[in-house]
């Protein structure tokens, strides 16, 4: 079955991007296409080849255009995405040799939920009655992972455990997360500054915005900045459930990314320490490895003599049995449903 989105036109493009084992799309900047089916990229061969450089760089243009996003010499960049949770990142020439480069990303299309990812080999059996409980006990949680490791995927399957008549707002740079089947749910993405320089809403705004929307869950899509303190005073103030997402390499390593994060934002490391320990009930970090997602390590952070630390708790290649820290029973039995 191929996938059906609303209002965007893929033209040369369009029978791949129908394929639903496709994630990723790119061309290069001498029109040739690369496609990941999730064993990484692969060049593919369209009926009607790019012809010049010119053509990508006049379809890029034209599919920001349908996304509502300007691409061209005086903004030569451009994030677009669709309601649907198409991302099309595009760079045009001179920032590039020549012509444009275009990655495009795909949502699921399907909403997969978290018994659905397990049997598919994302975690464990065993860690099924674990991450239900976290949603429906209302932990706050942190998912961290590199590119295409699976974050947004496992963060909808959550959403979708939420209960019907929660209320979600949503914070995004671009749509991603998409439709993840909730009703009561409210999606703000951030806007550009227009051609004049002025009207630009950015991530610390909106998530300052979404505690006077009467949430029930707050979640940002990415934290890459400033918007990091906003967020962990709001899941310091009362408000439970929420997540999040963060580029890291691991438990252990997503100390120094908040504190990285927070001095963006002026707040030094103690005082950032002293916010994240008490903003996040467990760390979830995914790995991507041969195509195959997998969440290898479940942790949490702990305030030490020397700042904030990421301790494991759970640690899992994926194939053998998961290890286990002292902690780990006790972690289980609070939030396991």
């Amino acid at each position: 079955m191929s996938r059906q989105y609303n209002a965007v036109f893929f033209g040369l493009l369009d029978g791949l991007a129908s394929d639903p084992r496709i994630t990723d799309l790119a061309v290069t900047c001498d029109g040739r296409v690369w496609a990941d089916r999730g064993n990484g990229m692969a060049e593919q061969r369209i009926p009607v080849p790019f012809r010049s450089p010119q053509v990508v760089r006049e379809y890029a243009v034209q599919l920001c255009a349908q996304l509502g996003r300007r691409l061209d010499d005086a903004c030569p960049i451009a994030d677009a995405s669709s309601v649907d949770g198409i991302r099309v990142h595009a760079v045009i020439a001179p920032l590039v040799p020549q012509g444009a480069s275009i990655s495009i990303r795909f949502p699921d299309r399907t909403r997969a939920t978290l018994p659905a990812l397990g049997q598919s080999g994302m975690f464990p059996p065993a860690w099924l009655p674990l991450l239900t409980g976290l949603v429906d006990k209302g932990a706050t949680v942190l998912v961290t992972g590199g590119t295409g490791a699976g974050k947004t995927t496992l963060v909808k399957a959550l959403l979708g455990r939420c209960g019907a008549n929660e209320r979600i707002i949503t914070v995004e740079e671009v749509r991603e997360l998409g439709d993840f089947g909730h009703a009561n749910h409210v999606s703000l993405v951030a806007r550009e500054a227009n051609v004049e320089g002025i009207g630009a809403i950015g991530l610390s705004d909106l998530t300052k915005a979404t505690l006077r929307m009467r949430p029930d869950r707050v979640v940002l899509g990415e934290c890459r900045g400033e918007e990091i303190v906003d967020l962990l005073r709001a899941f310091n103030s009362g408000h439970h459930g929420g997540m999040t997402t963060l580029h890291a390499d691991g438990v252990e390593r997503v100390p120094a990314r908040l504190v990285s994060l927070g001095l963006l934002a002026g707040v030094g490391p103690q005082a950032l320490a002293m916010l994240a320990a008490g903003a996040f009930d467990v760390v979830l970090h995914l790995e991507r490895t041969d195509g195959h997602r997998r969440i290898a390590q479940i942790g949490g952070l702990r305030v030490a003599k020397d700042g904030l630390s990421g301790v494991p708790l759970a640690v899992w290649n994926g194939s053998e049995a998961p290890r286990y820290a002292p902690e780990w029973e006790r972690f289980r039995v609070r939030w396991s449903g």
